[in-house]
């Protein structure tokens, strides 16, 4: 049993912000970080693999550098790592994104008893719709918003978070998960993981590797076969200093009502 989770590689959004003339992000000026729903998914996995014995290989698009940050999410417990890395995906929005880690996952190959986990979404892009697009070309059933994941046998209990409540799904293996930050706790890199990752299987999937698939398609994957692309990338302006009145009493109550009713907020 294997379990194949994607994982992505995305600019640290809570320090400096840097974007190109052309509106797009600047990512080499920026300091890197691995998806933080990713690694709710690579946690699933890892628990996984510790009650079935499972292999967890990740997979992730991106430059060469990305190779850091596979190393560390071994380094947590993954057996084995696959970067997919060409200029000929550079570019690709989520469509074209999603058709290349497809055909990713068909060259690992996806068994009757395999899973594989995604994160909802990327902090980057916020989509959250990789997974699910990955879950159609793969032609699996597909489970998004776990906030819970039990194993029986080849059939995997599901409890969904939804923006009114739980939904709970049983959906029979090989499928497709998306997770959520309330899924679990990612554990930390260990010692001995640390030492170990670099001794662990590592391979680079290029152009070369998975061009005979029929999902790898040159009219639409990278930038030039990307139905959408991004318009315009710019740091959000700093809000102005807040204004605070004191006291509790009625006077602040009309002062607060003025206010607000100068600016027709109310």
């Amino acid at each position: 049993m294997k379990i194949i989770v994607c994982v992505k590689q995305v600019p640290d959004t809570s320090g400096k912000v840097a974007v190109n003339p052309d509106g797009t992000l600047n990512r080499a000026s920026m300091a890197a970080i691995t998806n933080p729903d990713d690694l709710n998914a690579v946690e699933a996995a890892l628990t996984l693999k510790e009650q079935t014995g499972a292999e967890v290989v990740i997979v992730s698009m991106g430059p060469p550098p990305a190779e850091s940050m596979l190393r560390e999410v071994m380094a947590r417990g993954a057996d084995r790592a696959v970067l997919v890395s060409a200029r000929e995906f550079g570019g690709s929005d989520t469509y074209a994104t999603s058709q290349i880690l497809a055909a990713a996952i068909n060259k690992i190959g996806v068994e009757d008893e395999d899973i594989v986990l995604c994160g909802r979404q990327a902090i980057d892009g916020d989509t959250a719709q990789v997974g699910p697009q990955i879950a159609e070309k793969l032609h699996l059933p597909q489970v998004s918003y776990a906030a819970e994941i039990t194993k029986e046998g080849d059939t995997i209990t599901v409890k969904r978070m939804l923006e009114d409540g739980y939904m709970t799904i049983k959906v029979k293996t090989p499928c497709l998960i998306t997770c959520i930050k309330e899924l679990n706790a990612p554990r930390y890199m260990s010692v001995g993981g640390i030492y170990e990752c670099y001794s662990k299987p590592y391979e680079i999937f290029d152009y070369n590797t998975l061009k005979d698939d029929s999902l790898i398609d040159p009219t639409t994957i990278g930038l030039k076969g990307s139905p959408t692309n991004i318009f315009k990338s710019f740091t959000p302006p700093q809000k102005g200093v807040g204004m605070m009145l004191e006291g509790a009493d009625k006077a602040t109550c009309d002062k607060l009502a003025g206010i607000l009713a100068a600016k027709h907020l109310i």
